[in-house]
Parts: C-alpha cells; sequence; structure tokens
C-alpha cells in the first residue's frame, strides 16, 4: 500500500501510520483521562489566574449539571457559545460536552443578521455570552429558538483581580453596550445552581454530534459542519502522535491566542494540548500586541499554533525580539497560507520553524501538516497525517498522477459526518467512496508532500477566516442604490486577502462611504470590503452569470472617481 502513499517514508520518527480509532469513545474520555492525570496541573490561564486540570473538571461539571438539572436540557440539545477568549470558555465547552450536548461555536463579532442565521439554523436552546456582545443577542431574541440566555463579565473568574477588570472594560474602555436581556442568568450563578446537581451517565457515542461548527463550505450561507465526538477524538490523536516527538506530557505552555470558536484554536488549544497536560495561555485580545508581547515576555511557552497574520503581527511588534524563545518547540501554521518571507523572518528571529499545516472545518480540521523537525520552510502543506488518504482527482473523478493538478480530496476519520440538515450541500462534497472534495487546486510531489495551487471556489480568504463571495454580494444587492454588485478576493500584504466590491449603481449618487457603512451594519469586520470600485458593467458569461474570476485575472486598473 505505502507505494500509494509515498508520504510515509517522511513520517516523523516513531509516528505510526495509522491511530487506535478505538482508544477513547469520546471526548469525555480524553477529557476524564487529561483529569486523571494532570489533576493539580494548570489548564487554562488568563489576566494571571490559572484553572488546574481539577478546577476544570469541578467548574464543568457544575456547567453539565445547570443544563441538565435546571434547564432540563436534553442529551443532542444544542447549546452557543459567544464568547473570546476566557477561562469561562473551556469551562463551558467541557460542560455542554460532559451533558451529552452538542455545541454551537459563535464568532463574537457577529452582526445582529448572522447571529440569527446561525442560531435559527442550529436549533440552539441556550447561549453563554459575554456582556460586550449582549446587544445583539437582545436584538434577535424574539427571532430565534432561544429558551435561557446566560451572560457573563470578561472578569467574571479571575477573582478579585476580576472586579477591577469588569469595571474597566464596562465603564473605562466602554466596551459594553448597554442591553435588557429579561430572565438572563449569570454564569457564575448557573455555576452555583448547577452544583446542587450530581451529573448523570451519559452514554456518549463515538457517533454523536459534538460541534455544530459553521463554514461556508463550498457555497455562500453558513453550514453547520456535524463534527462527531470520534471526529475530533481522532484528530486529537492524529495531531497528538505528529508533534509528540518534540513536546514533553505535563510540561508545556502553549499559547491560545487563536479565538476558540475558529476551529483550528478548537482542536489545537481545548483538545490535542489538554491531552498531553499542556497549559494554554488564552489571550483575549491577540490585536493588542504591546499587551501580547507583553504576555509571551511573561510565559515559558513552547508551543505557539498561528495563522500568517498572527506570525506577521508579531514579527513587526516593538519588543517581540526580545522575547525569550529558548523554549519554543512548535510553531504551527493553519487557517490560511504561511508566506515565505515570514516564515523565513520567524526562523531568523525565534529559531523555530514555522510548519505549515492544512485542513478545514469539515476535517476537524487536521488533514495535512509538514514534519515538525522540517530544517526551513519548504512551501508545501506537508504531508497526510495518520490514518488520513489524500489523493488529487480532475472534474470526472479520476484520481491523477504524481505532479498533475486538480483538486484535492481527503478521506478520514476526522471527516465530517456532513451538514447539518443540508443533505444537498453534503452529496456536493462527498463522494459515494468518502471522499471530501475540498475544493482547492493542489498537486502532490513524488516525495508525497502536497502544494496548493489555487481554490477552485470563490472563497477569500481573510486572516484565515472564510469569506464568502455570495454572502457579500447578497448583502451589498439589499442596498437600494445597488444594481449589481461582484466581490472577489485581492492579495493584501497583512492579511492575506482583502475583500473588493465592483459595483454597477442603479443611484448615481451613491458613494464609496455609504456602501462601506452599510456593510458595517451588516457584516461581521472581516468580512467588510477594503475596496470598492463602481463600474458601468460587469463580465459575464453568455447565461447572464457574473464572471468573478475575469474580475480577479484583470490586470489594476486606474480607479475612478469615488474608488478607493
Amino acid at each position: 500500500m505505502s507505494g500509494d502513499r509515498p508520504w510515509f517514508k517522511h513520517y516523523p520518527a516513531g509516528v505510526p501510520h495509522e491511530i487506535d480509532l478505538e482508544q477513547y469513545g469520546s471526548i469525555v474520555a480524553l477529557f476524564d483521562e487529561a483529569v486523571a492525570t494532570y489533576r493539580d496541573r494548570p489548564a487554562f490561564n488568563n489576566f494571571g489566574k490559572t484553572l488546574t486540570y481539577g478546577d476544570l473538571e469541578a467548574l464543568s461539571r457544575r456547567f453539565a449539571g445547570y443544563l441538565l438539572g435546571e434547564l432540563k436540557l436534553k442529551k443532542g440539545d444544542r447549546v452557543a457559545i459567544m464568547m473570546p477568549n476566557c477561562l469561562q470558555y473551556p469551562v463551558a465547552l467541557f460542560g455542554a460536552l460532559r451533558a451529552g450536548l452538542t455545541v454551537v461555536n459563535v464568532n463574537p463579532m457577529y452582526t445582529a443578521r448572522e447571529l440569527k442565521h446561525q442560531l435559527e439554523d442550529a436549533g440552539a436552546t441556550v447561549i453563554v455570552v459575554m456582556d460586550n456582545f449582549g446587544q445583539t443577542v437582545q436584538e434577535v431574541i424574539d427571532e430565534v429558538p432561544l429558551q435561557q440566555v446566560i451572560t457573563t463579565g470578561l472578569g467574571d473568574l479571575i477573582g478579585l483581580k476580576g472586579f477591577a477588570i469588569n469595571f474597566a472594560v464596562k465603564y473605562v474602555k466602554k466596551m459594553v453596550p448597554d442591553y435588557e436581556l429579561p430572565g438572563a442568568v449569570r454564569f457564575k450563578d448557573a455555576l452555583e445552581l448547577g452544583a446542587k446537581h450530581p451529573l448523570p451517565e451519559i452514554d456518549i457515542a463515538p457517533d454523536d454530534i459534538a460541534f455544530l461548527q459553521y463554514t461556508g463550505g463550498t457555497t455562500g450561507v453558513a453550514k453547520g459542519a456535524m463534527l462527531t465526538h470520534r471526529n475530533i477524538v481522532a484528530n486529537t490523536q492524529q495531531v497528538g502522535v505528529w508533534i509528540a516527538g518534540r513536546l514533553e506530557p505535563g510540561k508545556e505552555v502553549s499559547i491560545g491566542a487563536l479565538p476558540l470558536y475558529h476551529i483550528f484554536a478548537l482542536t489545537a488549544n481545548a483538545f490535542v494540548f489538554m491531552k498531553i497536560g499542556a497549559n494554554t495561555c488564552l489571550v483575549t485580545n491577540p490585536r493588542d500586541m504591546p499587551a501580547f508581547v507583553k504576555i509571551l515576555k511573561s510565559v515559558p511557552f513552547s508551543v505557539l499554533p498561528g495563522v500568517n497574520t498572527l506570525f506577521n503581527g508579531l514579527l513587526n511588534a516593538p519588543g517581540f525580539d526580545q522575547v525569550d524563545f529558548s523554549h519554543l518547540k512548535v510553531s504551527l501554521g493553519g487557517g490560511m497560507a504561511v508566506q515565505r518571507a515570514v516564515a523565513e523572518r520567524w526562523k531568523q528571529v525565534t529559531g523555530c520553524t514555522l510548519a505549515e499545516a492544512y485542513g478545514l472545518t469539515e476535517t476537524s480540521p487536521g488533514a495535512c501538516i509538514n514534519p515538525p523537525d522540517l530544517k526551513d520552510y519548504n512551501g508545501s502543506i506537508g504531508l497526510p497525517i495518520p490514518s488520513t488518504d489524500a489523493c488529487i482527482k480532475d472534474d470526472a473523478g479520476n484520481v491523477l498522477p504524481v505532479g498533475e493538478t486538480g483538486e484535492l480530496c481527503i478521506k478520514g476519520p476526522q471527516v465530517m459526518k456532513g451538514y447539518w440538515q443540508h443533505p444537498e450541500e453534503t452529496a456536493k462534497v462527498m463522494d459515494s467512496d468518502g471522499w471530501l472534495h475540498t475544493g482547492d487546486v493542489a498537486k502532490m510531489d513524488a516525495e508525497g508532500f502536497f502544494y496548493i495551487v489555487d481554490r477552485k471556489k470563490d472563497m477569500i480568504l481573510v486572516s484565515g477566516f472564510n469569506v464568502y463571495p455570495n454572502e457579500i454580494e447578497d448583502v451589498i444587492a439589499a442596498m437600494p442604490g445597488v444594481l449589481e454588485v461582484a466581490a472577489i478576493g485581492v492579495p493584501d500584504e497583512k492579511s492575506g486577502e482583502v475583500v473588493k466590491a465592483f459595483i454597477v449603481r442603479k443611484d448615481p449618487t451613491l458613494t464609496v462611504e455609504q456602501v462601506k457603512d452599510y456593510c458595517r451594519e451588516n457584516l461581521t469586520g472581516y468580512k467588510h470590503p477594503r475596496y470598492v470600485e463602481f463600474r458601468s458593467e460587469l463580465p459575464k458569461s453568455n447565461v447572464g452569470k457574473i464572471l468573478r474570476k475575469e474580475l480577479r485575472d484583470e490586470k489594476p486598473r486606474p480607479a475612478e472617481p469615488n474608488a478607493h
């Protein structure tokens, strides 16, 4: 078989070709083992407050008790979490999973329109939301199936210092807009109420859905990828054995700067590093670079997962070159393409190779990773990890030979069950042989390393976040002054790509600022068009379909008045 899989000969020493899928029946089994092994070790810290694995076990047990005992939720009910990285996140996350519930991760920066779609589609009955975003929930509360809202302040689990944090966030920085959510329960009160209820034995099967992780998949409207306990456990094992040779159980410190609601950070920080008893330092606002650098100077971190934008931002942050990198063993880049210039400078400054990885929400997310002992950046997305098959197919579904360009397809235990309540969308990306069609155009070399060449789909990748042109176009097209619109991604040094909108006006007085203001009201930040250009017409096919590819392929032209 290895003749078909040339990547095996480049596997790191000691990494098996397959993982043992029967080792853990659920994420809860994985969690229980970590708690039993590392009970007194720090699990997560934030703003100087540390939760040990034992603390996490006790608090998540209380939260599970509240969900089951007070709210009477049933196995499989959906619980939404809408928070940045803070100590409440892992408590709510593991509490819901231990209760046999399905977690729906929500980007806290969502607009009311985006939040409404996700809560309606998922059928979430409970949401845990940070005060900063309570107003967004208030805007949709009467239109969604929520039965209980649980609110919390950033400092609520920090202890005495937490009061000062909450005061500063609300009254000094004015980051908490007023909101009214009658009947909402405070997170701390939920924990107290939950303490009265013992956690019953919940029978969780490997095929039960652990997460509805929302993604645009191959088309515009966000869909929930059904990630089962087996999917997540398998990916935790796959990534875990891949980097095991570099890390020491019970001794590592990981930086949790990527948001836990993003699949990359979720699997890496909540599961892979938990399994080896690592201490994850949660960074609530990694965009505050001076504060981020201060955190890095204060902890002996050994693992740093990130996206290209994050690594680039750090390299350009004052004081980063004075950080102590002597403990850093693994720098893992995913979520978007790692740029060669960034990878080379990262190695120069930190002494640690930036290993690029590839994955999708639909693959939980890891599918290919470069060997962690890689000497230098190589431009590839790496090798298929254990128990993972990858191939390149043409449009007719034929497997292409080495060096040929086609669609990257993935098969393995980490591939999602399908899209929640969208069987027709699932059928578009998963074939009868179990291959997931990624929509990425790639090639494999003779050694089994894979290289992304282009994207088949029109997806735009902004700082590791998927932006789907259909959604941008739907929003802008709803403006009264707009006749036609097309959205594409254009290269950007900082975030990889940014959105550019081309508009044919119905109202000749429509301005760029009006378009941008409208988008600010209806789209989360990274989806905002950076550039807006007005045109007299857009390129179309003979059936009238707007051809985004032609817009992408154009040479830059002088800006028209009002275009920037």
